[in-house]
């Protein structure tokens, strides 16, 4: 029986890296003021963003999607693809094991259904029904789906 797959984004969607920027000692580290992602251990502690655990659990459930992680991990930062898997791994147990992608060209992958907070990486370009989540910090607005409530509307809907 065929599942549609979902890739689902970690900074921005299911992990607030926007609250680790301001909140990282190192934040305010002029180094790093234009590539916050190279800030050393940023990604090791991210709070989760609201709704992104109990949604991605119930989805999980449901049976009908084959779920992934999705994630951009900085070149210059190698340590950030290690606390990135392990973050997953603590957070989701075992749901995403052996389904994490670690790519800057999402627009590569085959799949249903993207959620992400950006258009950036091939995102924009996924040939799939890019579900564009969050908080817009470039225009300063919602996205068409602003939280998790909104993304479990709409799968409930299909």
């Amino acid at each position: 029986m065929y599942q549609p797959t979902i890739y689902i984004d970690m900074d921005g969607v299911i992990a607030d890296f926007s609250k680790a920027i301001k909140t990282h000692p190192k934040s305010n580290d002029l180094n790093y003021k234009d590539n916050p992602d190279n800030i050393p251990g940023i990604f090791e502690h991210l709070e989760l963003v609201p709704g992104a655990k109990d949604a991605i659990h119930q989805l999980h459930l449901s049976k009908k999607y084959d779920l992934f992680i999705l994630t951009t991990a900085p070149w210059d930062n190698p340590t950030a693809w290690m606390h990135k898997r392990l973050w997953i791994e603590k957070h989701f147990g075992d749901i995403f094991y052996k389904k994490v992608i670690i790519t800057h060209r999402k627009d590569l992958l085959i799949g249903d259904y993207l959620i992400d907070d950006r258009t950036a990486n091939g995102a924009g370009n996924f040939k799939g029904t890019h579900l564009h989540f969050g908080w817009d910090y470039i225009n300063n607005k919602d996205n068409i789906y602003p939280n998790w409530e909104s993304i479990l509307t709409y799968f409930n809907q299909q």
